[in-house]
């Protein structure tokens, strides 16, 4: 049976034991796949890649165990939410993020205040790799795990919204959903010619073009939702806020059927539908208003819902987070800890159960 290998990262934020956002550094010397991000209370956690869902389990469960055991041996709790609900303002960390800092201005806020989920894809058909995440993006609906940023009630994946739209008109393009690819080649000029842009930007900012060279390569300067990875190689899909792993998983699994239908079946352009041939996906312009329905109101969104079954998706098996933050339309920064207590604890219960009994295991759908 033929799978692609897959592998996981997910962003957390670290509190100390009264849900304040503190320093998570320490934690990161616990694992060499466990790794700061450019701001302090934040830190990633990834897998190898696995080909199967069992070893992708066992891996990203050993990983959070030794994660969650470290922080609670500093007195800390790791918390698995899109945004940290109250404001981030911690500065960044690295040179690279202090470079962030000054290109972006105050744009670079909504990065600190996101923490995402990263699944990527080993490259097969790159542009049908592309096209597919591409057009997958709506399924970010089904993890979406926080309604607020910065303190105030928003649209359902509030980190989608202010990562894609608050980094300012200049730097959109490097944050927001990409048109369909049409070829490899055409797909990595884009990025080259973003590559450029950024260093005329940051020139402007003060930051010169060697400093930019040195820091960045082309394909770190673009965030967009998917990204063509070429230094691992893989095709990466950034769509999904950061959620309970168990979540996360169901959602790699199921994108990972799909994207292995694409070795037998072409990615065409037309109604929404999974075939025996072809996998058809919609006009870019539809899509574009499939996504912002999943940014703004979820699987609360009848459109939404019924694009994402008629591609294979089974809805009723995902439980996001966002659903179950309702609540004032002004979080106090008390309601804010309590609520990162809370997730944290869940946290800790789903890891357990990640690996229930073996039987219950099965390879990724080939």
């Amino acid at each position: 049976m033929y799978t692609l290998n897959t592998g996981v990262e997910l962003e957390l934020w670290v509190v100390d034991e009264t849900g304040r956002l503190c320093d998570g550094t320490d934690i990161t010397y616990a694992h060499d796949r466990i790794e700061p991000e450019f701001i302090d209370p934040l830190i990633e956690v990834k897998t190898k890649p696995h080909d199967s869902e069992r070893a992708l389990r066992r891996d990203l469960q050993s990983v959070l165990q030794t994660a969650i055991l470290a922080a609670e041996g500093a007195s800390k709790r790791l918390v698995p939410l899109g945004t940290p609900l109250t404001a981030s303002d911690a500065p960044a960390n690295c040179e690279r993020g202090r470079a962030l800092e000054t290109i972006y201005g105050s744009g670079v806020e909504s990065a600190k205040n996101s923490a995402g989920a990263h699944i990527h894809f080993e490259q097969e058909d790159i542009v049908d790799q592309l096209n597919l995440l591409t057009a997958l993006d709506p399924a970010l609906a089904l993890v979406s795990s926080s309604a607020y940023y910065r303190g105030t009630h928003g649209a359902n994946s509030s980190r989608s919204l202010a990562y894609r739209a608050d980094c300012g008109d200049d730097f959109r393009c490097y944050t927001d959903l990409c048109e369909y690819a049409d070829s490899p080649a055409r797909w990595r000029g884009r990025v080259d010619e973003k590559y450029d842009r950024f260093k005329r930007l940051a020139a402007d900012k003060g930051v010169s073009r060697e400093t930019v060279e040195e820091l960045f390569a082309p394909e770190d300067t673009v965030l967009n939702p998917v990204r063509l990875r070429e230094c691992q190689p893989t095709v990466e899909w950034r769509a999904p806020d950061t959620t309970l792993p168990s979540q996360i998983l169901q959602l790699a699994t199921d994108v990972e059927t799909l994207m292995s239908h694409t070795r037998t079946a072409s990615v065409e352009v037309g109604d929404p539908a999974v075939g025996e041939d072809s996998v058809r996906i919609p006009e870019f312009e539809a899509l574009q208003d499939l996504s912002w329905k999943a940014i703004e109101t979820g699987l609360e969104s009848p459109d939404v819902d019924a694009y994402l079954q008629d591609l294979g998706f089974d809805t009723s098996a995902y439980d996001p987070f966002s659903t179950r933050l309702h609540g004032p339309y002004q979080l106090s920064d008390s309601e804010a800890r309590t609520r990162r207590l809370q997730q944290a604890g869940r946290l800790q219960a789903d890891v357990q159960n990640l690996t229930p009994e073996e039987s219950q295991y099965s390879m990724f759908p080939a």
